[in-house]
């Protein structure tokens, strides 16, 4: 992230600045609704509130750990390259503190508190249907105070990636891999899903998918231009670069299905979109726009094809935040060594397809490593901690029925009729309807009524 905050900095507020970074944590924030949206339109509408709360659960949290002490083990003074210092405890002291960059400290504390937020709601993904709600919560706090406040210093912070010379504008490593680690390790430890896979387990809302990814993209230009920290031409770069990146990634994943299933499909473009939007992340900033869209094509192609992977290693990611977060977020982060531009990405980081050495391309893989498996580790620790002790997958009998139920006492959809039962919109309003000529009453309107919900509606 290029915000300049160190020796050399601007002490006068811009006000410019402060306005685009302002924006930015707002679309920021947004994309974490909008990733509620997209993801509770993959699940089936028996498990769809539980999947949004995972995401609403996590704004919740996180926000208040990132003032109490997240932002300072981040952003603090660095310890030995691993973690920040404790001066910034409750954002004491940045009220009237001066600006750095040309931006309130405060408000840069707001601007990566929506990183933290969405970091920890993408790893719900992996255990859409059988996670618990208060076990959710519990390891969403443990780790993001375990992964991604040290990870999140370690690359930008001034942690031992960021002094390695690795390069990550936006969150390739401290978000996408970061995430996707987590939720092949959580994945792993809650188990397959009943049924899978072999019974379908398929999206019953793509509509509310796409209005999700939409969102996401939307909010995705706040994610990227926002942090080059101002409104300025590393903005500009990076803006045009996620658009042309992402409309690439679109067609890549359609390509695949196309000569796969011989279908395009809408969950196909959404999930490309999203695909490129990962692999974007951390070299928008760095590559000229036809790099850009050939790392878009890429990843596409790749996330696409490695949604299958699952099957092959049978490990029951739900709505593959593996194949798209973490195999995303690797592509984008090792293609830098090929396609950054010395010009944008500084001096002697030229990537290899444009005369540089390889030695941006090893420090690139090493902070890719180094964060995937410090993630899978520690979030396979803590999931395999809450499972044994409290308990974190519900049991058969709720997954079966419907978590919504089991977990919120809720339901997404009231699917009961408007007349003739004790349901409905009639029941709602306190009126009891008259039966209808020519309907069924007694035994047959019972039997009808017994019918559970699940055996009517698809999912």
């Amino acid at each position: 992230m290029d915000f300049n905050r160190g020796e050399g900095s601007v002490p006068e507020l811009d006000s410019g600045a402060t306005a685009w970074i302002l924006t930015s944590a707002a679309l920021v924030l947004l994309m974490t609704p909008g990733l509620a949206l997209f993801y509770g339109g993959m699940t089936r509408s028996k498990s769809v509130l539980n999947m949004m709360m995972m995401s609403f659960g996590a704004i919740g949290v996180v926000s208040l750990l990132w003032v109490f002490y997240g932002y300072s083990l981040t952003f603090g003074d660095d310890n030995a390259g691993v973690i920040g210092d404790l001066s910034s405890l409750g954002l004491r002291g940045m009220l009237e503190s001066g600006t750095e960059g040309g931006i309130p400290d405060l408000l840069f504390a707001g601007f990566q508190l929506m990183f933290a937020v969405i970091t920890v709601a993408l790893i719900s993904g992996a255990i859409a249907d059988r996670a618990r709600f208060g076990p959710w919560l519990l390891f969403a706090g443990a780790w993001a105070t375990l992964v991604y406040f040290p990870v999140a210093h370690w690359v930008w912070g001034g942690g031992w990636i960021m002094e390695m010379g690795a390069l990550d504008f936006a969150g390739g490593t401290a978000v996408h891999i970061n995430a996707g680690a987590a939720a092949l390790a959580l994945a792993l430890v809650l188990g397959k899903r009943i049924g899978w896979p072999k019974d379908k387990f398929k999206p019953h809302n793509l509509p509310m998918v796409l209005l999700g990814a939409g969102l996401l993209w939307f909010g995705w230009f706040g994610f990227n231009a926002g942090s080059a920290g101002a409104a300025n031409g590393t903005a500009a770069v990076s803006f045009i670069n996620t658009q042309v990146a992402t409309a690439a990634a679109v067609l890549g994943w359609l390509l695949i299905e196309r000569l796969r299933d011989g279908k395009a499909t809408t969950l196909g473009a959404a999930s490309g979109a999203i695909a490129g939007l990962v692999g974007i992340t951390p070299a928008c900033a760095f590559l000229e726009p036809l790099g850009a869209i050939g790392l878009g094509f890429v990843t596409g192609l790749i996330c696409a094809l490695c949604v299958g992977l699952k099957y092959k290693f049978k490990y029951d990611d739900s709505l593959d935040v593996v194949a798209v977060h973490m195999v995303g977020g690797v592509i984008g982060s090792l293609l830098i060594g090929f396609l950054a531009v010395e010009v944008l990405a500084g001096e002697g980081n030229a990537g290899l397809l444009y005369g540089g050495g390889i030695a941006l391309l090893g420090k690139q893989a090493v902070g890719v490593v180094a964060v995937m498996v410090y993630s899978f580790v520690v979030a396979y620790l803590i999931g395999f901690a809450i499972e044994k002790t409290i308990g974190f997958r519900v049991k058969a009998e709720a997954e079966i029925e419907g978590i919504d139920g089991a977990e919120h006492a809720e339901s997404a959809y009231d699917l009961s009729p408007t007349s003739g039962s004790s349901g409905g919109a009639f029941a709602m309003a306190g009126i009891t309807p008259s039966t209808p000529a020519g309907t069924t009453t007694g035994a047959d309107s019972t039997a009808e009524e017994s019918t559970p919900v699940s055996d009517k509606v698809a999912g």
